[in-house]
């Protein structure tokens, strides 16, 4: 008997487990799988509903005490480059982009083994072996892409960023830079080149990933003109005046039944 894979995605939770961003709390995740042909209707219109990939999988926070977890994007026609940021492009006028297929090189490994090494040696992925690596990048049903930053006058490798192409945008799925270049700002200056490739591409946003009111990890997120968080079911302006305290209240997230009920998913028929 010939079995299909089922039409609607089926939805699942993780066990919960230290959360990287606030300390003392639990981080669980509500994820369904990324395959079969409709998985790029799929990932365009769950990232409009706050959801991330990783790999073949979207996944969205779902913690049982908590929704500090907001997913952030810039609106690229209402962006304007702050004074440090017009610094930043200056500061690396040197560096040339290049974009490939998503495939993984030994240069782009020992990148990320240095950037790991240097500021996240203690994070969940810091043991990440070359076979984990290329399963990160290459691993992908969607359309994808590597960005590489190279000097141009050394002809060195200085930045990557693992990138997928949205209906609506870029997702900047992972980055990661030469630690030895902190003071040139590379994080920030790579946000800034997607925000020039969604403008020549005529695409209206980019995706940050999340952004966490509270953590000094996501706090550069906010410095950016024109982000939109995903709050409530819909994307508003970031007011970093706001008050966010409601987000990190034990009965801040509905019911998992609920928050599958609340999805909204595309038309994949042909």
């Amino acid at each position: 008997m010939r079995h299909s894979l089922p039409i609607a995605p089926q939805f699942y939770v993780t066990a919960p487990q230290p959360c990287p961003y606030l300390p003392g709390r639990m981080e669980r995740k509500l994820f369904t799988a990324l395959q079969g042909d409709g998985a790029q209707k799929l990932n365009d219109s769950l990232s409009r509903q706050g959801f991330r990939r990783s790999q073949n999988v979207l996944y969205r926070p779902s913690c049982s005490d908590c929704a500090a977890c907001l997913s952030a994007r810039i609106d690229v026609r209402r962006f304007t480059a702050s004074r440090s940021q017009r610094r930043t492009l200056k500061k690396n006028a040197h560096l040339t982009r290049r974009a490939t297929s998503p495939w993984a090189t030994e240069d782009q490994y020992d990148l990320f083994r240095r950037y790991l090494d240097a500021r996240h040696a203690d994070g969940g992925m810091a043991d990440m072996d070359v076979f984990e690596f290329a399963a990160m990048v290459e691993e992908t049903p969607i359309r994808s892409r590597v960005i590489e930053y190279v000097d141009s006058t050394t002809d060195l490798l200085s930045a990557v960023c693992l990138t997928d192409m949205l209906e609506d945008g870029l997702s900047m799925v992972y980055s990661f830079y030469e630690p030895g270049l902190q003071k040139s700002s590379l994080g920030t200056w790579m946000i800034l080149d997607h925000i020039e490739i969604a403008r020549e591409a005529g695409l209206p946003y980019v995706y940050l990933g999340y952004w966490v009111p509270g953590s000094d990890k996501m706090g550069y997120k906010a410095q950016f003109d024109a982000v939109e968080i995903y709050r409530g079911g819909q994307w508003q302006p970031l007011d970093v005046t706001d008050d966010f305290e409601a987000e990190s209240h034990p009965l801040s997230t509905d019911p998992i039944a609920e928050q599958v009920a609340n999805i909204s998913f595309p038309d994949t028929r042909a």
